[in-house]
């Protein structure tokens, strides 16, 4: 059991304790004649409200992209559902759900939306049951919730019935038997289930003439269920003579009832209405997976490529009309939607959403990171900040145009980003102890340097731009002194003293010292000037200090929940104006808190919409918003702060 917080007045410290070590804090002179324990915490005055929702989740999620009549485009990442209208450049978000979304339907009258998520696990530890949410798109309001305790693992597919008013939804889970259900979603009951495949499906979905047809396809079949009052029954699609593909990837109607499917193999195949044999086929339309296909109100067909990353527009009788590839930086295609006119929007597997048509190709409408997301930093002077993971991507992203300024592959994956005091010089640390400055302007490398081969998780300049710190999965900080506005780096010499990785390192606001965190929960000071650790801590109980990203201190001691294991809060950050403090966790909650937040166990709001581990989170230079990133939801959410 995690002991309580302990107060000594003889010494004017605070021992919390983390998995039973005893972590001292000082207190500072000004606070501590009137410090007590048990004065209550304040909530601060001030919340958070989700302004803009960067990303998209295409890498493992499929037909999860739909242009609503109110002229929005409604996709997912993380366990938010976004309503993005492109020409009011602004963002709805749909935040029911407390894991990550895996599906997404409109039902025909276009305004009701259903959207599956996975299981979840809470704070203390308790599953969170995966199920649907079917939900209004104008209103936001959650109108149904079907399947808690039903599903297993998670719901990867959901569907609308098309005819009959779209009384019904059909939803496939991840069990191992992949069970398909149909559903009268509006009175929440189940009307049949059945064992679909012991092998991942990727479609479930009703004919949009015949209420009781429904299509199941995914790894080496493709199913055609027949719905009778409360039972299901299957056939097999046929392939004869045509090679049976790895996987049916994606299915479309044409308007005669005719069935299209496109596979692994690259082939699109015909299925007369009604029937399960293949009544004509294209094979070779692509190179590679068609993982996408569109039926257009004109009666054309669009079908998108895996490997060849081609857009191709076919007539009415199959022959190619016109094709176009995607860039190679935005990736292949997952899926593709019709928009106004002759507009397609094209989700990617790269987490990008593209907008354009096949005469005129495609641009960028949404920028995605597609892997695991660490590093944050943000300008020091401008409505900007850097997001870099993974995925070796950089990218410096305007918080009002919400576009990013410039983006770059670097060689290794990233982990850390700090900025110079002048805005100029960006450092990047990254996981093979190699770290870079890039020109925030021209985005060119500056200057290349490696200390260490363990990962670099923090790089942070002094205020006066005279230091850069470098703090290593090796216990140690690098100190480099700092000329010609960051551009020119000499080592001075390295920190040691703690014996475990560093996380966290915050500088005074008069650059004399810094003061560092490690995976063991030790706090350590140090002197920039001779890399020495400054032993005598008392002397460092009034510094006033820069920043507040140390999540062991005085300040901020609070955050820490009763019971917390000391990685159960991966980041913190202090606004510029000193009274708020935001954190982020492992179990995808953002909280803000008052500052200094010296309380035990102290009052916060708390807010949701990353899904698993909350990574970072920072402040905008004018306190106008808080940025998080999300680990394995790869997604960044901006904050307006209110």
């Amino acid at each position: 059991k995690t002991k309580e917080v302990i107060f000594s007045m003889e010494e004017g410290s605070v021992k919390m304790f983390l998995r039973g070590r005893p972590v001292p804090m000082l207190i500072p002179d000004e606070l501590e004649p009137t410090y007590s324990l048990d004065t209550r915490s304040e909530l601060p005055s001030s919340r958070l409200k989700l302004d803009w929702v960067y990303g998209y989740r295409g890498r493992d999620c499929r037909a999860n992209l739909h242009l609503l009549p109110t002229g929005e485009v409604v996709y997912f990442v993380a366990s938010v559902a976004v309503l993005y209208s492109v020409e009011e450049q602004r963002q709805r978000h749909y935040l029911g759900h407390n894991d990550d979304i895996k599906c997404l339907a409109v039902h025909p009258d276009m305004v009701t939306i259903a959207t599956g998520q996975v299981a979840g696990t809470t704070k203390e530890g308790k599953p969170l049951p995966p199920h649907v949410r079917v939900w209004d798109s104008v209103s936001l309001s959650t109108l149904h919730v079907l399947g808690l305790g039903v599903f297993d693992r998670a719901v990867c597919c959901v569907g609308f019935s098309k005819s009959n008013g779209g009384s019904l939804l059909c939803a496939v889970e991840e069990s191992n038997d992949h069970v398909l259900s149909v559903w009268d979603w509006a009175k929440e009951t189940k009307v049949v289930d059945s064992k679909c495949s012991n092998e991942p499906v990727l479609v479930a979905t009703f004919h949009p003439t015949d209420p009781k047809l429904l299509i199941t396809c995914g790894k080496s079949h493709i199913y055609f269920w027949s719905l009778e009052g409360d039972s299901l029954s299957k056939r097999q699609g046929l392939f004869e003579k045509h090679e049976k593909p790895k996987y049916v990837l994606c299915v479309t109607f044409l308007e005669d009832g005719d069935v299209v499917t496109g596979d692994s193999g690259g082939n699109l195949c015909v299925w007369g209405k009604g029937g399960n044999r293949i009544t004509q086929a294209v094979l070779g339309a692509h190179d590679g997976g068609v993982f996408a296909l569109c039926a257009l109100r004109d009666g054309t067909l669009v079908s998108g490529g895996g490997r060849d990353r081609r857009v191709v527009l076919w007539g009415s009788d199959y022959s190619k009309l016109q094709e176009v590839e995607v860039p190679e930086d935005f990736g292949p295609v997952r899926t593709v939607t019709e928009g106004r006119g002759d507009t397609l929007y094209v989700g990617t597997t790269r987490n990008s959403i593209l907008v354009g048509s096949v005469n005129t190709g495609f641009s960028m409408l949404v920028q995605g990171h597609m892997e695991e997301l660490w590093g944050l930093a943000t300008h020091p002077s401008r409505p900007q900040f850097v997001t870099c993971g993974q995925d070796k991507l950089v990218h410096l992203w305007s918080s009002e145009t919400h576009q990013p300024l410039w983006s770059r592959v670097i060689e290794d994956p990233a982990r850390s980003a700090g900025f110079h005091p002048s805005g100029s010089v960006l450092a990047v640390g990254t996981v093979t102890g190699r770290w870079l400055l890039l020109d925030t302007d021209t985005h060119d490398l500056v200057a290349i340097h490696t200390d260490g081969n363990e990962q670099i998780s923090v790089v942070s300049f002094s205020p006066d731009g005279a230091y850069l710190a470098v703090g290593s999965h090796d216990n140690l900080v690098y100190v480099y002194t700092v000329d010609q506005g960051g551009r020119k780096v000499s080592r001075l010499g390295k920190c040691s003293g703690h014996s475990s990785f560093i996380t966290h390192l915050d500088w005074a606001q008069d650059s004399s010292c810094f003061v560092t965190n490690s995976g063991d929960y030790e706090i350590l000071y140090w002197e920039p000037a001779t890399c020495k650790q400054i032993t005598n801590a008392d002397v460092m109980r009034n510094v006033e200090w820069a920043t507040a990203t140390c999540v062991l201190g005085f300040g901020v001691f609070g955050i820490w929940s009763e019971g917390a294991d000391g990685t159960d809060i991966n980041a913190v950050a202090r606004s510029h104006d000193r009274k708020l403090l935001a954190s982020a966790d492992d179990f995808g909650k953002v909280h803000l808190f008052s500052y200094p937040c010296c309380q035990p166990r102290a009052l916060s709001h708390k807010y949701g919409g990353h899904s698993s581990h909350v990574t970072n989170v920072a402040f905008l230079w004018d306190d106008s918003m808080t940025v998080t990133t999300g680990g394995k939801d790869t997604s960044v959410l901006q904050w307006r702060v209110v």
